[in-house]
């Protein structure tokens, strides 16, 4: 079939790639598919393979259309390889290539850098799904229990999207690739995931929510980054990518909201009006506000390292071979070459952090940073919102940049979420001010009860404002299999 706008759904594999005359790449994914089902059944949402989930699944690549909604079990669920339409003669939009012709193949001198960039961007999707496969279990109500499997699943369509590029273009070496991204294991001492984010426990809900906002957001920044690629098959396939992570940053963002709307709510209904008495929040049932930002200072600070050194000869040659753009590369109003730019990087100079400027192609990581940071701050502030509204005297706030870093220019420093900088020992003294404690943990475990009654919801979050697909408020979401 034409690489057009409509999903083939005739084979194994959903595809608008024409799989079916692409003999070689059919066969090799069939072959991988086995493992794949394998993997998900083994590490996928633990407890709820047999149950029918109400998802949504992609049937074309058009925006005003593309997605129906059924209820489905989650091994069978139709993970499909969609690329978005190509765009006539497109050419590659930065770095030494500027203005050529993208590439429909893979260029030989660049082969190992996009091959790992592939592997690096594959390896993070099954990763979350491992993280968050005990969450089920403890699900605040069917309409969020939807939504994780929702997010799952489509992690898992994301794994394949970068399969089936490893596998088309690298040939023998891509088949091994894609069948390591089945055998790492998040967290496992043996085996881990390749990004240290990727290896984090996801212990209860507000770490589901937090992870959606900020790690899914890196995850929308970097596919940004690639969608830009001079390499046209991964532009194509990351554009499409960008419109199923947009569904995870709302899971993520909406779900803190209604957990924030459902504390301001309790709390006023008490006639608490300080939020740091955690005792007196926490005996109502619902999360107090200091517990949040600590949640939030730790989530963020660990997406920070996803981005990288900030300082990187990787991201520069990346950039110069026209294989990953910046954020939004196309409306940015620049040479797109930054052969004599610079770029202002923090960094940890004589015991102080000063801004420096450096080279604006060796500051990429750093750029690409910036941009999420202020995409956050969007985030944050619609939290802060309801607050506001809610009459409570709290802001939530982003850390330091420099704070609880384990990679880049940071990662030997002890910086308070203020950025004040600490010595060792008065970092381990104040830590659980900044970041969750075992108290913490204990607490949040003790609300994490799941709630499976249709329309009903766990007493620490608020329900949605809208259902899904327009449905109504008791709606079943999930019909959880006995």
């Amino acid at each position: 079939m034409p690489h057009g706008m409509d999903v083939d759904y005739d084979g194994l594999i959903p595809n608008n790639v024409g799989l079916n005359a692409d003999l070689r790449v059919r066969k090799a994914l069939e072959t991988w598919h086995p493992g794949y089902i394998d993997w998900w059944k083994d590490m996928g949402p633990e407890g709820f393979q047999d149950s029918l989930v109400y998802l949504r699944t992609a049937v074309s690549v058009d925006p005003q259309g593309w997605a129906k909604f059924d209820y489905v079990k989650m091994p069978d669920y139709k993970w499909g390889i969609l690329l978005a339409p190509a765009v006539e003669g497109r050419t590659i939009p930065f770095g030494q290539h500027k203005g050529e012709p993208v590439w429909q193949e893979v260029p030989g001198e660049y082969r190992a850098m996009l091959r790992r960039l592939l592997v690096i961007q594959g390896d993070t999707e099954p990763a979350s799904v491992e993280q968050q496969r005990h969450l089920g279990k403890t699900a605040p109500s069917l309409y969020d229990l939807r939504n994780l499997f929702q997010v799952n699943v489509e992690e898992g369509r994301h794994l394949w999207a970068m399969v089936y590029l490893l596998q088309k273009y690298f040939g023998a070496d891509g088949r091994e690739e894609a069948a390591e991204l089945l055998r790492r294991r998040s967290g496992d001492r043996d085996t881990p995931r390749m990004l240290g984010a990727f290896n984090e426990a996801t212990p209860d809900w507000l770490s589901f929510f937090l992870f959606t906002t900020f790690t899914d957001r890196d995850g929308k920044m970097q596919l940004a980054a690639l969608a830009q690629s001079g390499f046209d098959p991964l532009s194509r396939t990351c554009r499409f990518m960008l419109t199923e992570e947009a569904h995870h940053m709302f899971v993520g963002e909406t779900g803190l909201m209604r957990v924030i709307e459902r504390t301001c709510q309790a709390m006023k209904e008490a006639g608490i009006d300080d939020p740091s008495d955690a005792k007196a929040v926490r005996a109502l049932g619902v999360i107090d506000l200091p517990t949040i930002q600590r949640k939030i200072n730790l989530h963020y600070s660990l997406t920070l390292d996803l981005f990288g050194n900030e300082i990187s000869t990787n991201a520069a040659n990346a950039f110069n071979a026209g294989i990953k753009g910046r954020y939004r590369e196309d409306k940015l109003a620049d040479d797109h070459r930054l052969i004599d730019d610079t770029y202002p990087v923090l960094r940890l100079i004589d015991g102080q952090v000063a801004a420096q400027d450096v080279p604006a192609l060796s500051a990429l990581n750093m750029r690409l940073r910036d941009d999420f940071t202020d995409d956050c701050d969007s985030g944050l502030g619609r939290w802060n919102r309801v607050i506001e509204q809610a009459g409570v005297n709290f802001r939530l706030h982003l850390p330091h940049v420099a704070f609880n870093r384990r990679i880049g220019e940071f990662s030997r420093a002890h910086v308070t979420p203020d950025g004040a900088l600490l010595s060792p020992e008065a970092w381990e003294r104040q830590r659980d001010r900044y970041l969750p404690s075992a108290e913490d943990a204990a607490f949040l475990d003790s609300l994490m009860v799941a709630e499976t009654r249709p329309g009903h919801y766990a007493g620490w979050i608020a329900p949605p404002r809208t259902g899904i697909d327009s449905k109504p408020g008791d709606f079943e979401y999930v019909r959880i299999a006995e």
